[in-house]
């Protein structure tokens, strides 16, 4: 059973997901953590309901990043964290986070990279009229949305698609995939400790 900590800010449908996969027997995981930097965002009631400890804070009331990230880990080291796992966590991770679990931390982003990073990448997708879009998973570094790519998904846009009905395939990709890419994460690292 990897212990991981999931990241969010928003609603928390991709929390969501994980904690149904670990209660299905698809996912080989224990969620020790939900960290949030959105006091009242939904996530944290959904990680109340299903007893998940929380680290919810405002960085605004911190002077600087590395000040909230210290405390960050200190919370994940504390609850023998092993993996991080960003689900539309809306922040740039700093070197605090980054030095003490490098190569540790995934993210998952609604595009496939290097195409449309950042902030809206479905929104992007759509108003450049491409007709290619998806979901990437990848390790995390200094920068946003540029770490090594783990695994993608694609999904061809539709001439009749509008920007909710990409944003529902999107979604639904990511609620299927994430969990599946972590499991073979989990799997492929515990074999390489035997």
């Amino acid at each position: 059973m990897k212990k991981i900590a999931v990241f969010a800010s928003g609603s928390g449908t991709n929390f969501q997901a994980i904690v149904d996969s670990i209660k299905e027997g698809r996912l080989a995981a224990k969620i020790e953590l939900l960290v949030c930097d959105k006091p009242g965002a939904k996530v944290i009631e959904r990680a109340s309901k299903e007893w998940v400890d929380t680290f919810v804070f405002s960085p605004k009331k911190y002077p600087e990043k590395s000040y909230f990230e210290a405390e960050i880990v200190e919370q994940l080291r504390a609850k023998n964290v092993e993996l991080i796992v960003l689900a539309g966590y809306m922040r740039l991770i700093g070197d605090t986070l980054l030095h003490a679990y490098r190569n540790k931390i995934v993210n998952i982003h609604p595009s496939l990279l290097p195409a449309f990073p950042g902030k809206d990448a479905i929104g992007q997708a759509f108003q450049s009229g491409a007709d290619m879009t998806g979901v990437t998973i990848h390790y995390v570094d200094e920068g946003m949305d540029t770490g090594p790519i783990i695994a993608q998904r694609e999904l061809s846009i539709e001439p009749e698609d509008t920007l909710e009905s990409i944003e529902e395939k999107v979604h639904r990709i990511e609620h299927e995939f994430y969990p599946q890419v972590l499991q073979s994460l989990i799997a492929s690292k515990s074999e390489n400790l035997q």
